[in-house]
């Protein structure tokens, strides 16, 4: 544990931040507030008293969650003797009680970066315990010689069969302690996976919260032949520690082939071992997901596949933003926030059998994009629920791409045109962008009502292509597309290089010229003539309105992703006869 003099106090203009700014500073880190925030938190329960650590709402929430509960801070053993870090509150009242476990995210904070949520919990009289998968975690404090006391020892698995079995054990240890009525897993992000890898494993876990969850490790970090550099690079970031200190040979020779793009069905195959996709259909596990459009390390489409797949009750809540953005605040400090809100209500109904309505919840419930009023505190964006996600589309819209505009660009629109070729020369820099680094910088602007702002007529059109649509016409609600679901594309691709890498980007354009972006995808084509390719973007739920235009950009690089596009490389995009190039969009 942190000693006296190594914690200063936290401010409320601190903790307020963290809600109002979000979980992740200006370098994609965790934000120092929410560590001081988790410290504090938790030498506040160990030494009885939040006086000089905490504003004063939170020193009395620790007070009353004394009153109900017992704090520990137990070292659980792996079958291989490693020790993991944890914390359990006991519930004090007469039982049997409910039993929350939480595996902590991939951060170097570990467990106690959610004290906040775990205290939520016990006042709402759940038995709660806490843990840091084996290997992550600070080897001590940062710019200290202290240890850092939510450090798990081990290397890190990556959710591997190690990680679902040490989960065991933590319940095991829990059921033992506590004699639980039920057993809940709640996880965010890498806690997400181990929560689903564990149910499909252990008859005695009876609900799962998986918050910015993944369903496929494989086609999250790799897909369409495209690896996904910046997200794994974010998450080697996030270990606490140098990757020969954090992972064992079999982990650092996956990283090595991924990173030098080698033997990619070996890193594939590792994957897909961790995928909870693999496993959903083993239990009918009541689960409950919460994820976001413009997720950077787990992107949609992947979740929605698992999410199908799950044959129990089950819940699917679409937010705007990037990873961990809705519910990671919350999970850490005090605030309005309607994602953990509504988790809540599913582990109450399900464990404590709280009639809330959560049994007429329809599956599905889309946030849309950007359909914020004024204030977005007041007038969050808009939701629309369906029974499955099967129902998100109605119906499917064709636009041709042709080589002739009205502005010069290609051509979105309902009639067929083949016979046509177009190229651009592939630049050094990208002419646009999926999303800003550092990650989620973007997704909590996004989340805030501020999504990023593209200039088209900055767009150098020697270096990518566009198709674009007329004005749209007035309708009678105002919005002239509602694009519900994947949208998919088909072109034909010609190089002179062996491979090459196309990145879609769709954009809504105002009639100025500004434009917000709805969706992307890469995706790496070997050539050797001209290959038609059809690759689905991510999914998505947005409102286009009238009077704006839909905007097609293919480019052949973007700093999230792996290119095999090179520098000054041609590659053409055509319509051969018979084979029209086509943009299909979902719609609801």
């Amino acid at each position: 544990m942190p000693q006296e003099d190594s914690t200063i106090g936290i401010t409320t203009d601190q903790v307020t931040r963290i809600a109002t700014e979000g979980a992740w500073d200006a370098q994609g880190q965790v934000r120092p507030e929410a560590v001081l925030l988790a410290t504090n938190l938790v030498e506040a329960l160990r030494t009885r008293s939040g006086a000089g650590l905490l504003p004063d709402e939170l020193s009395e929430l620790v007070t009353r969650t004394l009153n109900i509960a017992v704090p520990s801070f137990p070292k659980i053993r792996t079958a291989e003797g490693y020790r993991l870090s944890a914390h359990m509150l006991r519930q004090l009242t007469p039982g049997p009680h409910p039993l929350v476990v939480v595996p902590a995210g991939w951060t170097p904070v570990g467990w106690p970066l959610f004290e906040y949520a775990y205290l939520t919990l016990a006042l709402k009289g759940y038995h709660v315990v806490a843990y840091t998968p084996r290997g992550l975690g600070w080897t001590t404090i940062p710019e200290t010689d202290l240890p850092w006391f939510g450090t798990s020892e081990g290397k890190v698995k990556v959710a591997g069969q190690p990680d679902w079995e040490d989960g065991i054990r933590v319940l095991n240890f829990a059921i033992d302690q506590l004699q639980p009525s039920g057993v809940g897993f709640l996880g965010e992000s890498y806690g997400s996976g181990i929560s689903q890898l564990v149910a499909a494993n252990d008859p005695r876990v009876d609900v799962v919260i998986a918050l910015s969850t993944w369903g496929n490790l494989a086609t999250s970090l790799y897909h369409n032949e495209t690896r996904h550099l910046r997200a794994v690079a974010a998450l080697l970031a996030l270990t606490g520690g140098d990757q020969a200190d954090k992972f064992d040979d079999k982990e650092l020779d996956i990283l090595a082939k991924f990173a030098e793009n080698r033997e990619m069905q070996d890193v594939v195959d590792w994957g897909t071992e961790r995928a909870p996709e693999r496993l959903a259909g083993n239990r009918a596990v009541p689960t409950f997901f919460s994820n976001t459009w413009h997720e950077s390390l787990f992107p949609v489409n992947q979740v929605l596949t698992t999410f199908d797949k799950l044959s129990g009750p089950k819940r699917l809540n679409m937010w705007i933003g990037d990873h961990a953005v809705p519910e990671g605040p919350g999970l850490i400090g005090p605030g309005p926030n309607l994602p953990l809100h509504e988790a809540y209500m599913w582990l109450d109904y399900h464990l404590k059998g709280v009639e809330n309505g959560v049994d007429g919840w329809p599956q599905v419930s889309n946030q849309v994009m950007f359909t914020y009023g004024p204030d977005v505190t007041t007038q969050p964006a808009r939701r629309e629920e369906q029974a499955e996600w099967s129902d998100v589309t109605v119906e499917t819209r064709i636009l041709h791409l042709t080589d002739m505009g009205p502005d010069g660009d290609g051509a979105l629109g309902p009639d067929n045109a083949v016979g046509w070729e177009r190229s651009f020369t592939v630049g050094k820099e990208p002419e646009v962008v999926s999303m800003d680094l550092p990650l989620m910088s973007t997704g909590q602007e996004e989340w805030k009502g501020n999504p990023k702002r593209y200039l088209t007529n900055e767009i150098n059109r020697d270096h990518a292509l566009i198709w674009t649509t007329r004005a749209l016409a007035p309708t009678d609600s105002g919005v002239a597309l509602r694009i519900r679901g994947i949208p998919r594309l088909r072109l034909t691709v010609d190089s002179a290089e062996e491979y090459a890498t196309l990145v879609a980007y769709l954009l809504d354009v105002d009639p100025g010229g500004e434009a917000r972006i709805i969706t992307h995808e890469p995706n790496t084509i070997r050539l050797g003539g001209p290959v038609t390719v059809t690759w689905e973007l991510q999914a998505a739920a947005y409102d286009v309105v009238d009077g704006h235009r839909v905007m097609l950009v293919i480019d052949g690089l973007d700093p999230l992703y792996s290119t095999a596009s090179q520098t000054d490389s041609r590659i053409t995009i055509t319509a051969p006869a018979g084979d029209p190039a086509q943009l299909e969009l979902p719609l609801g």
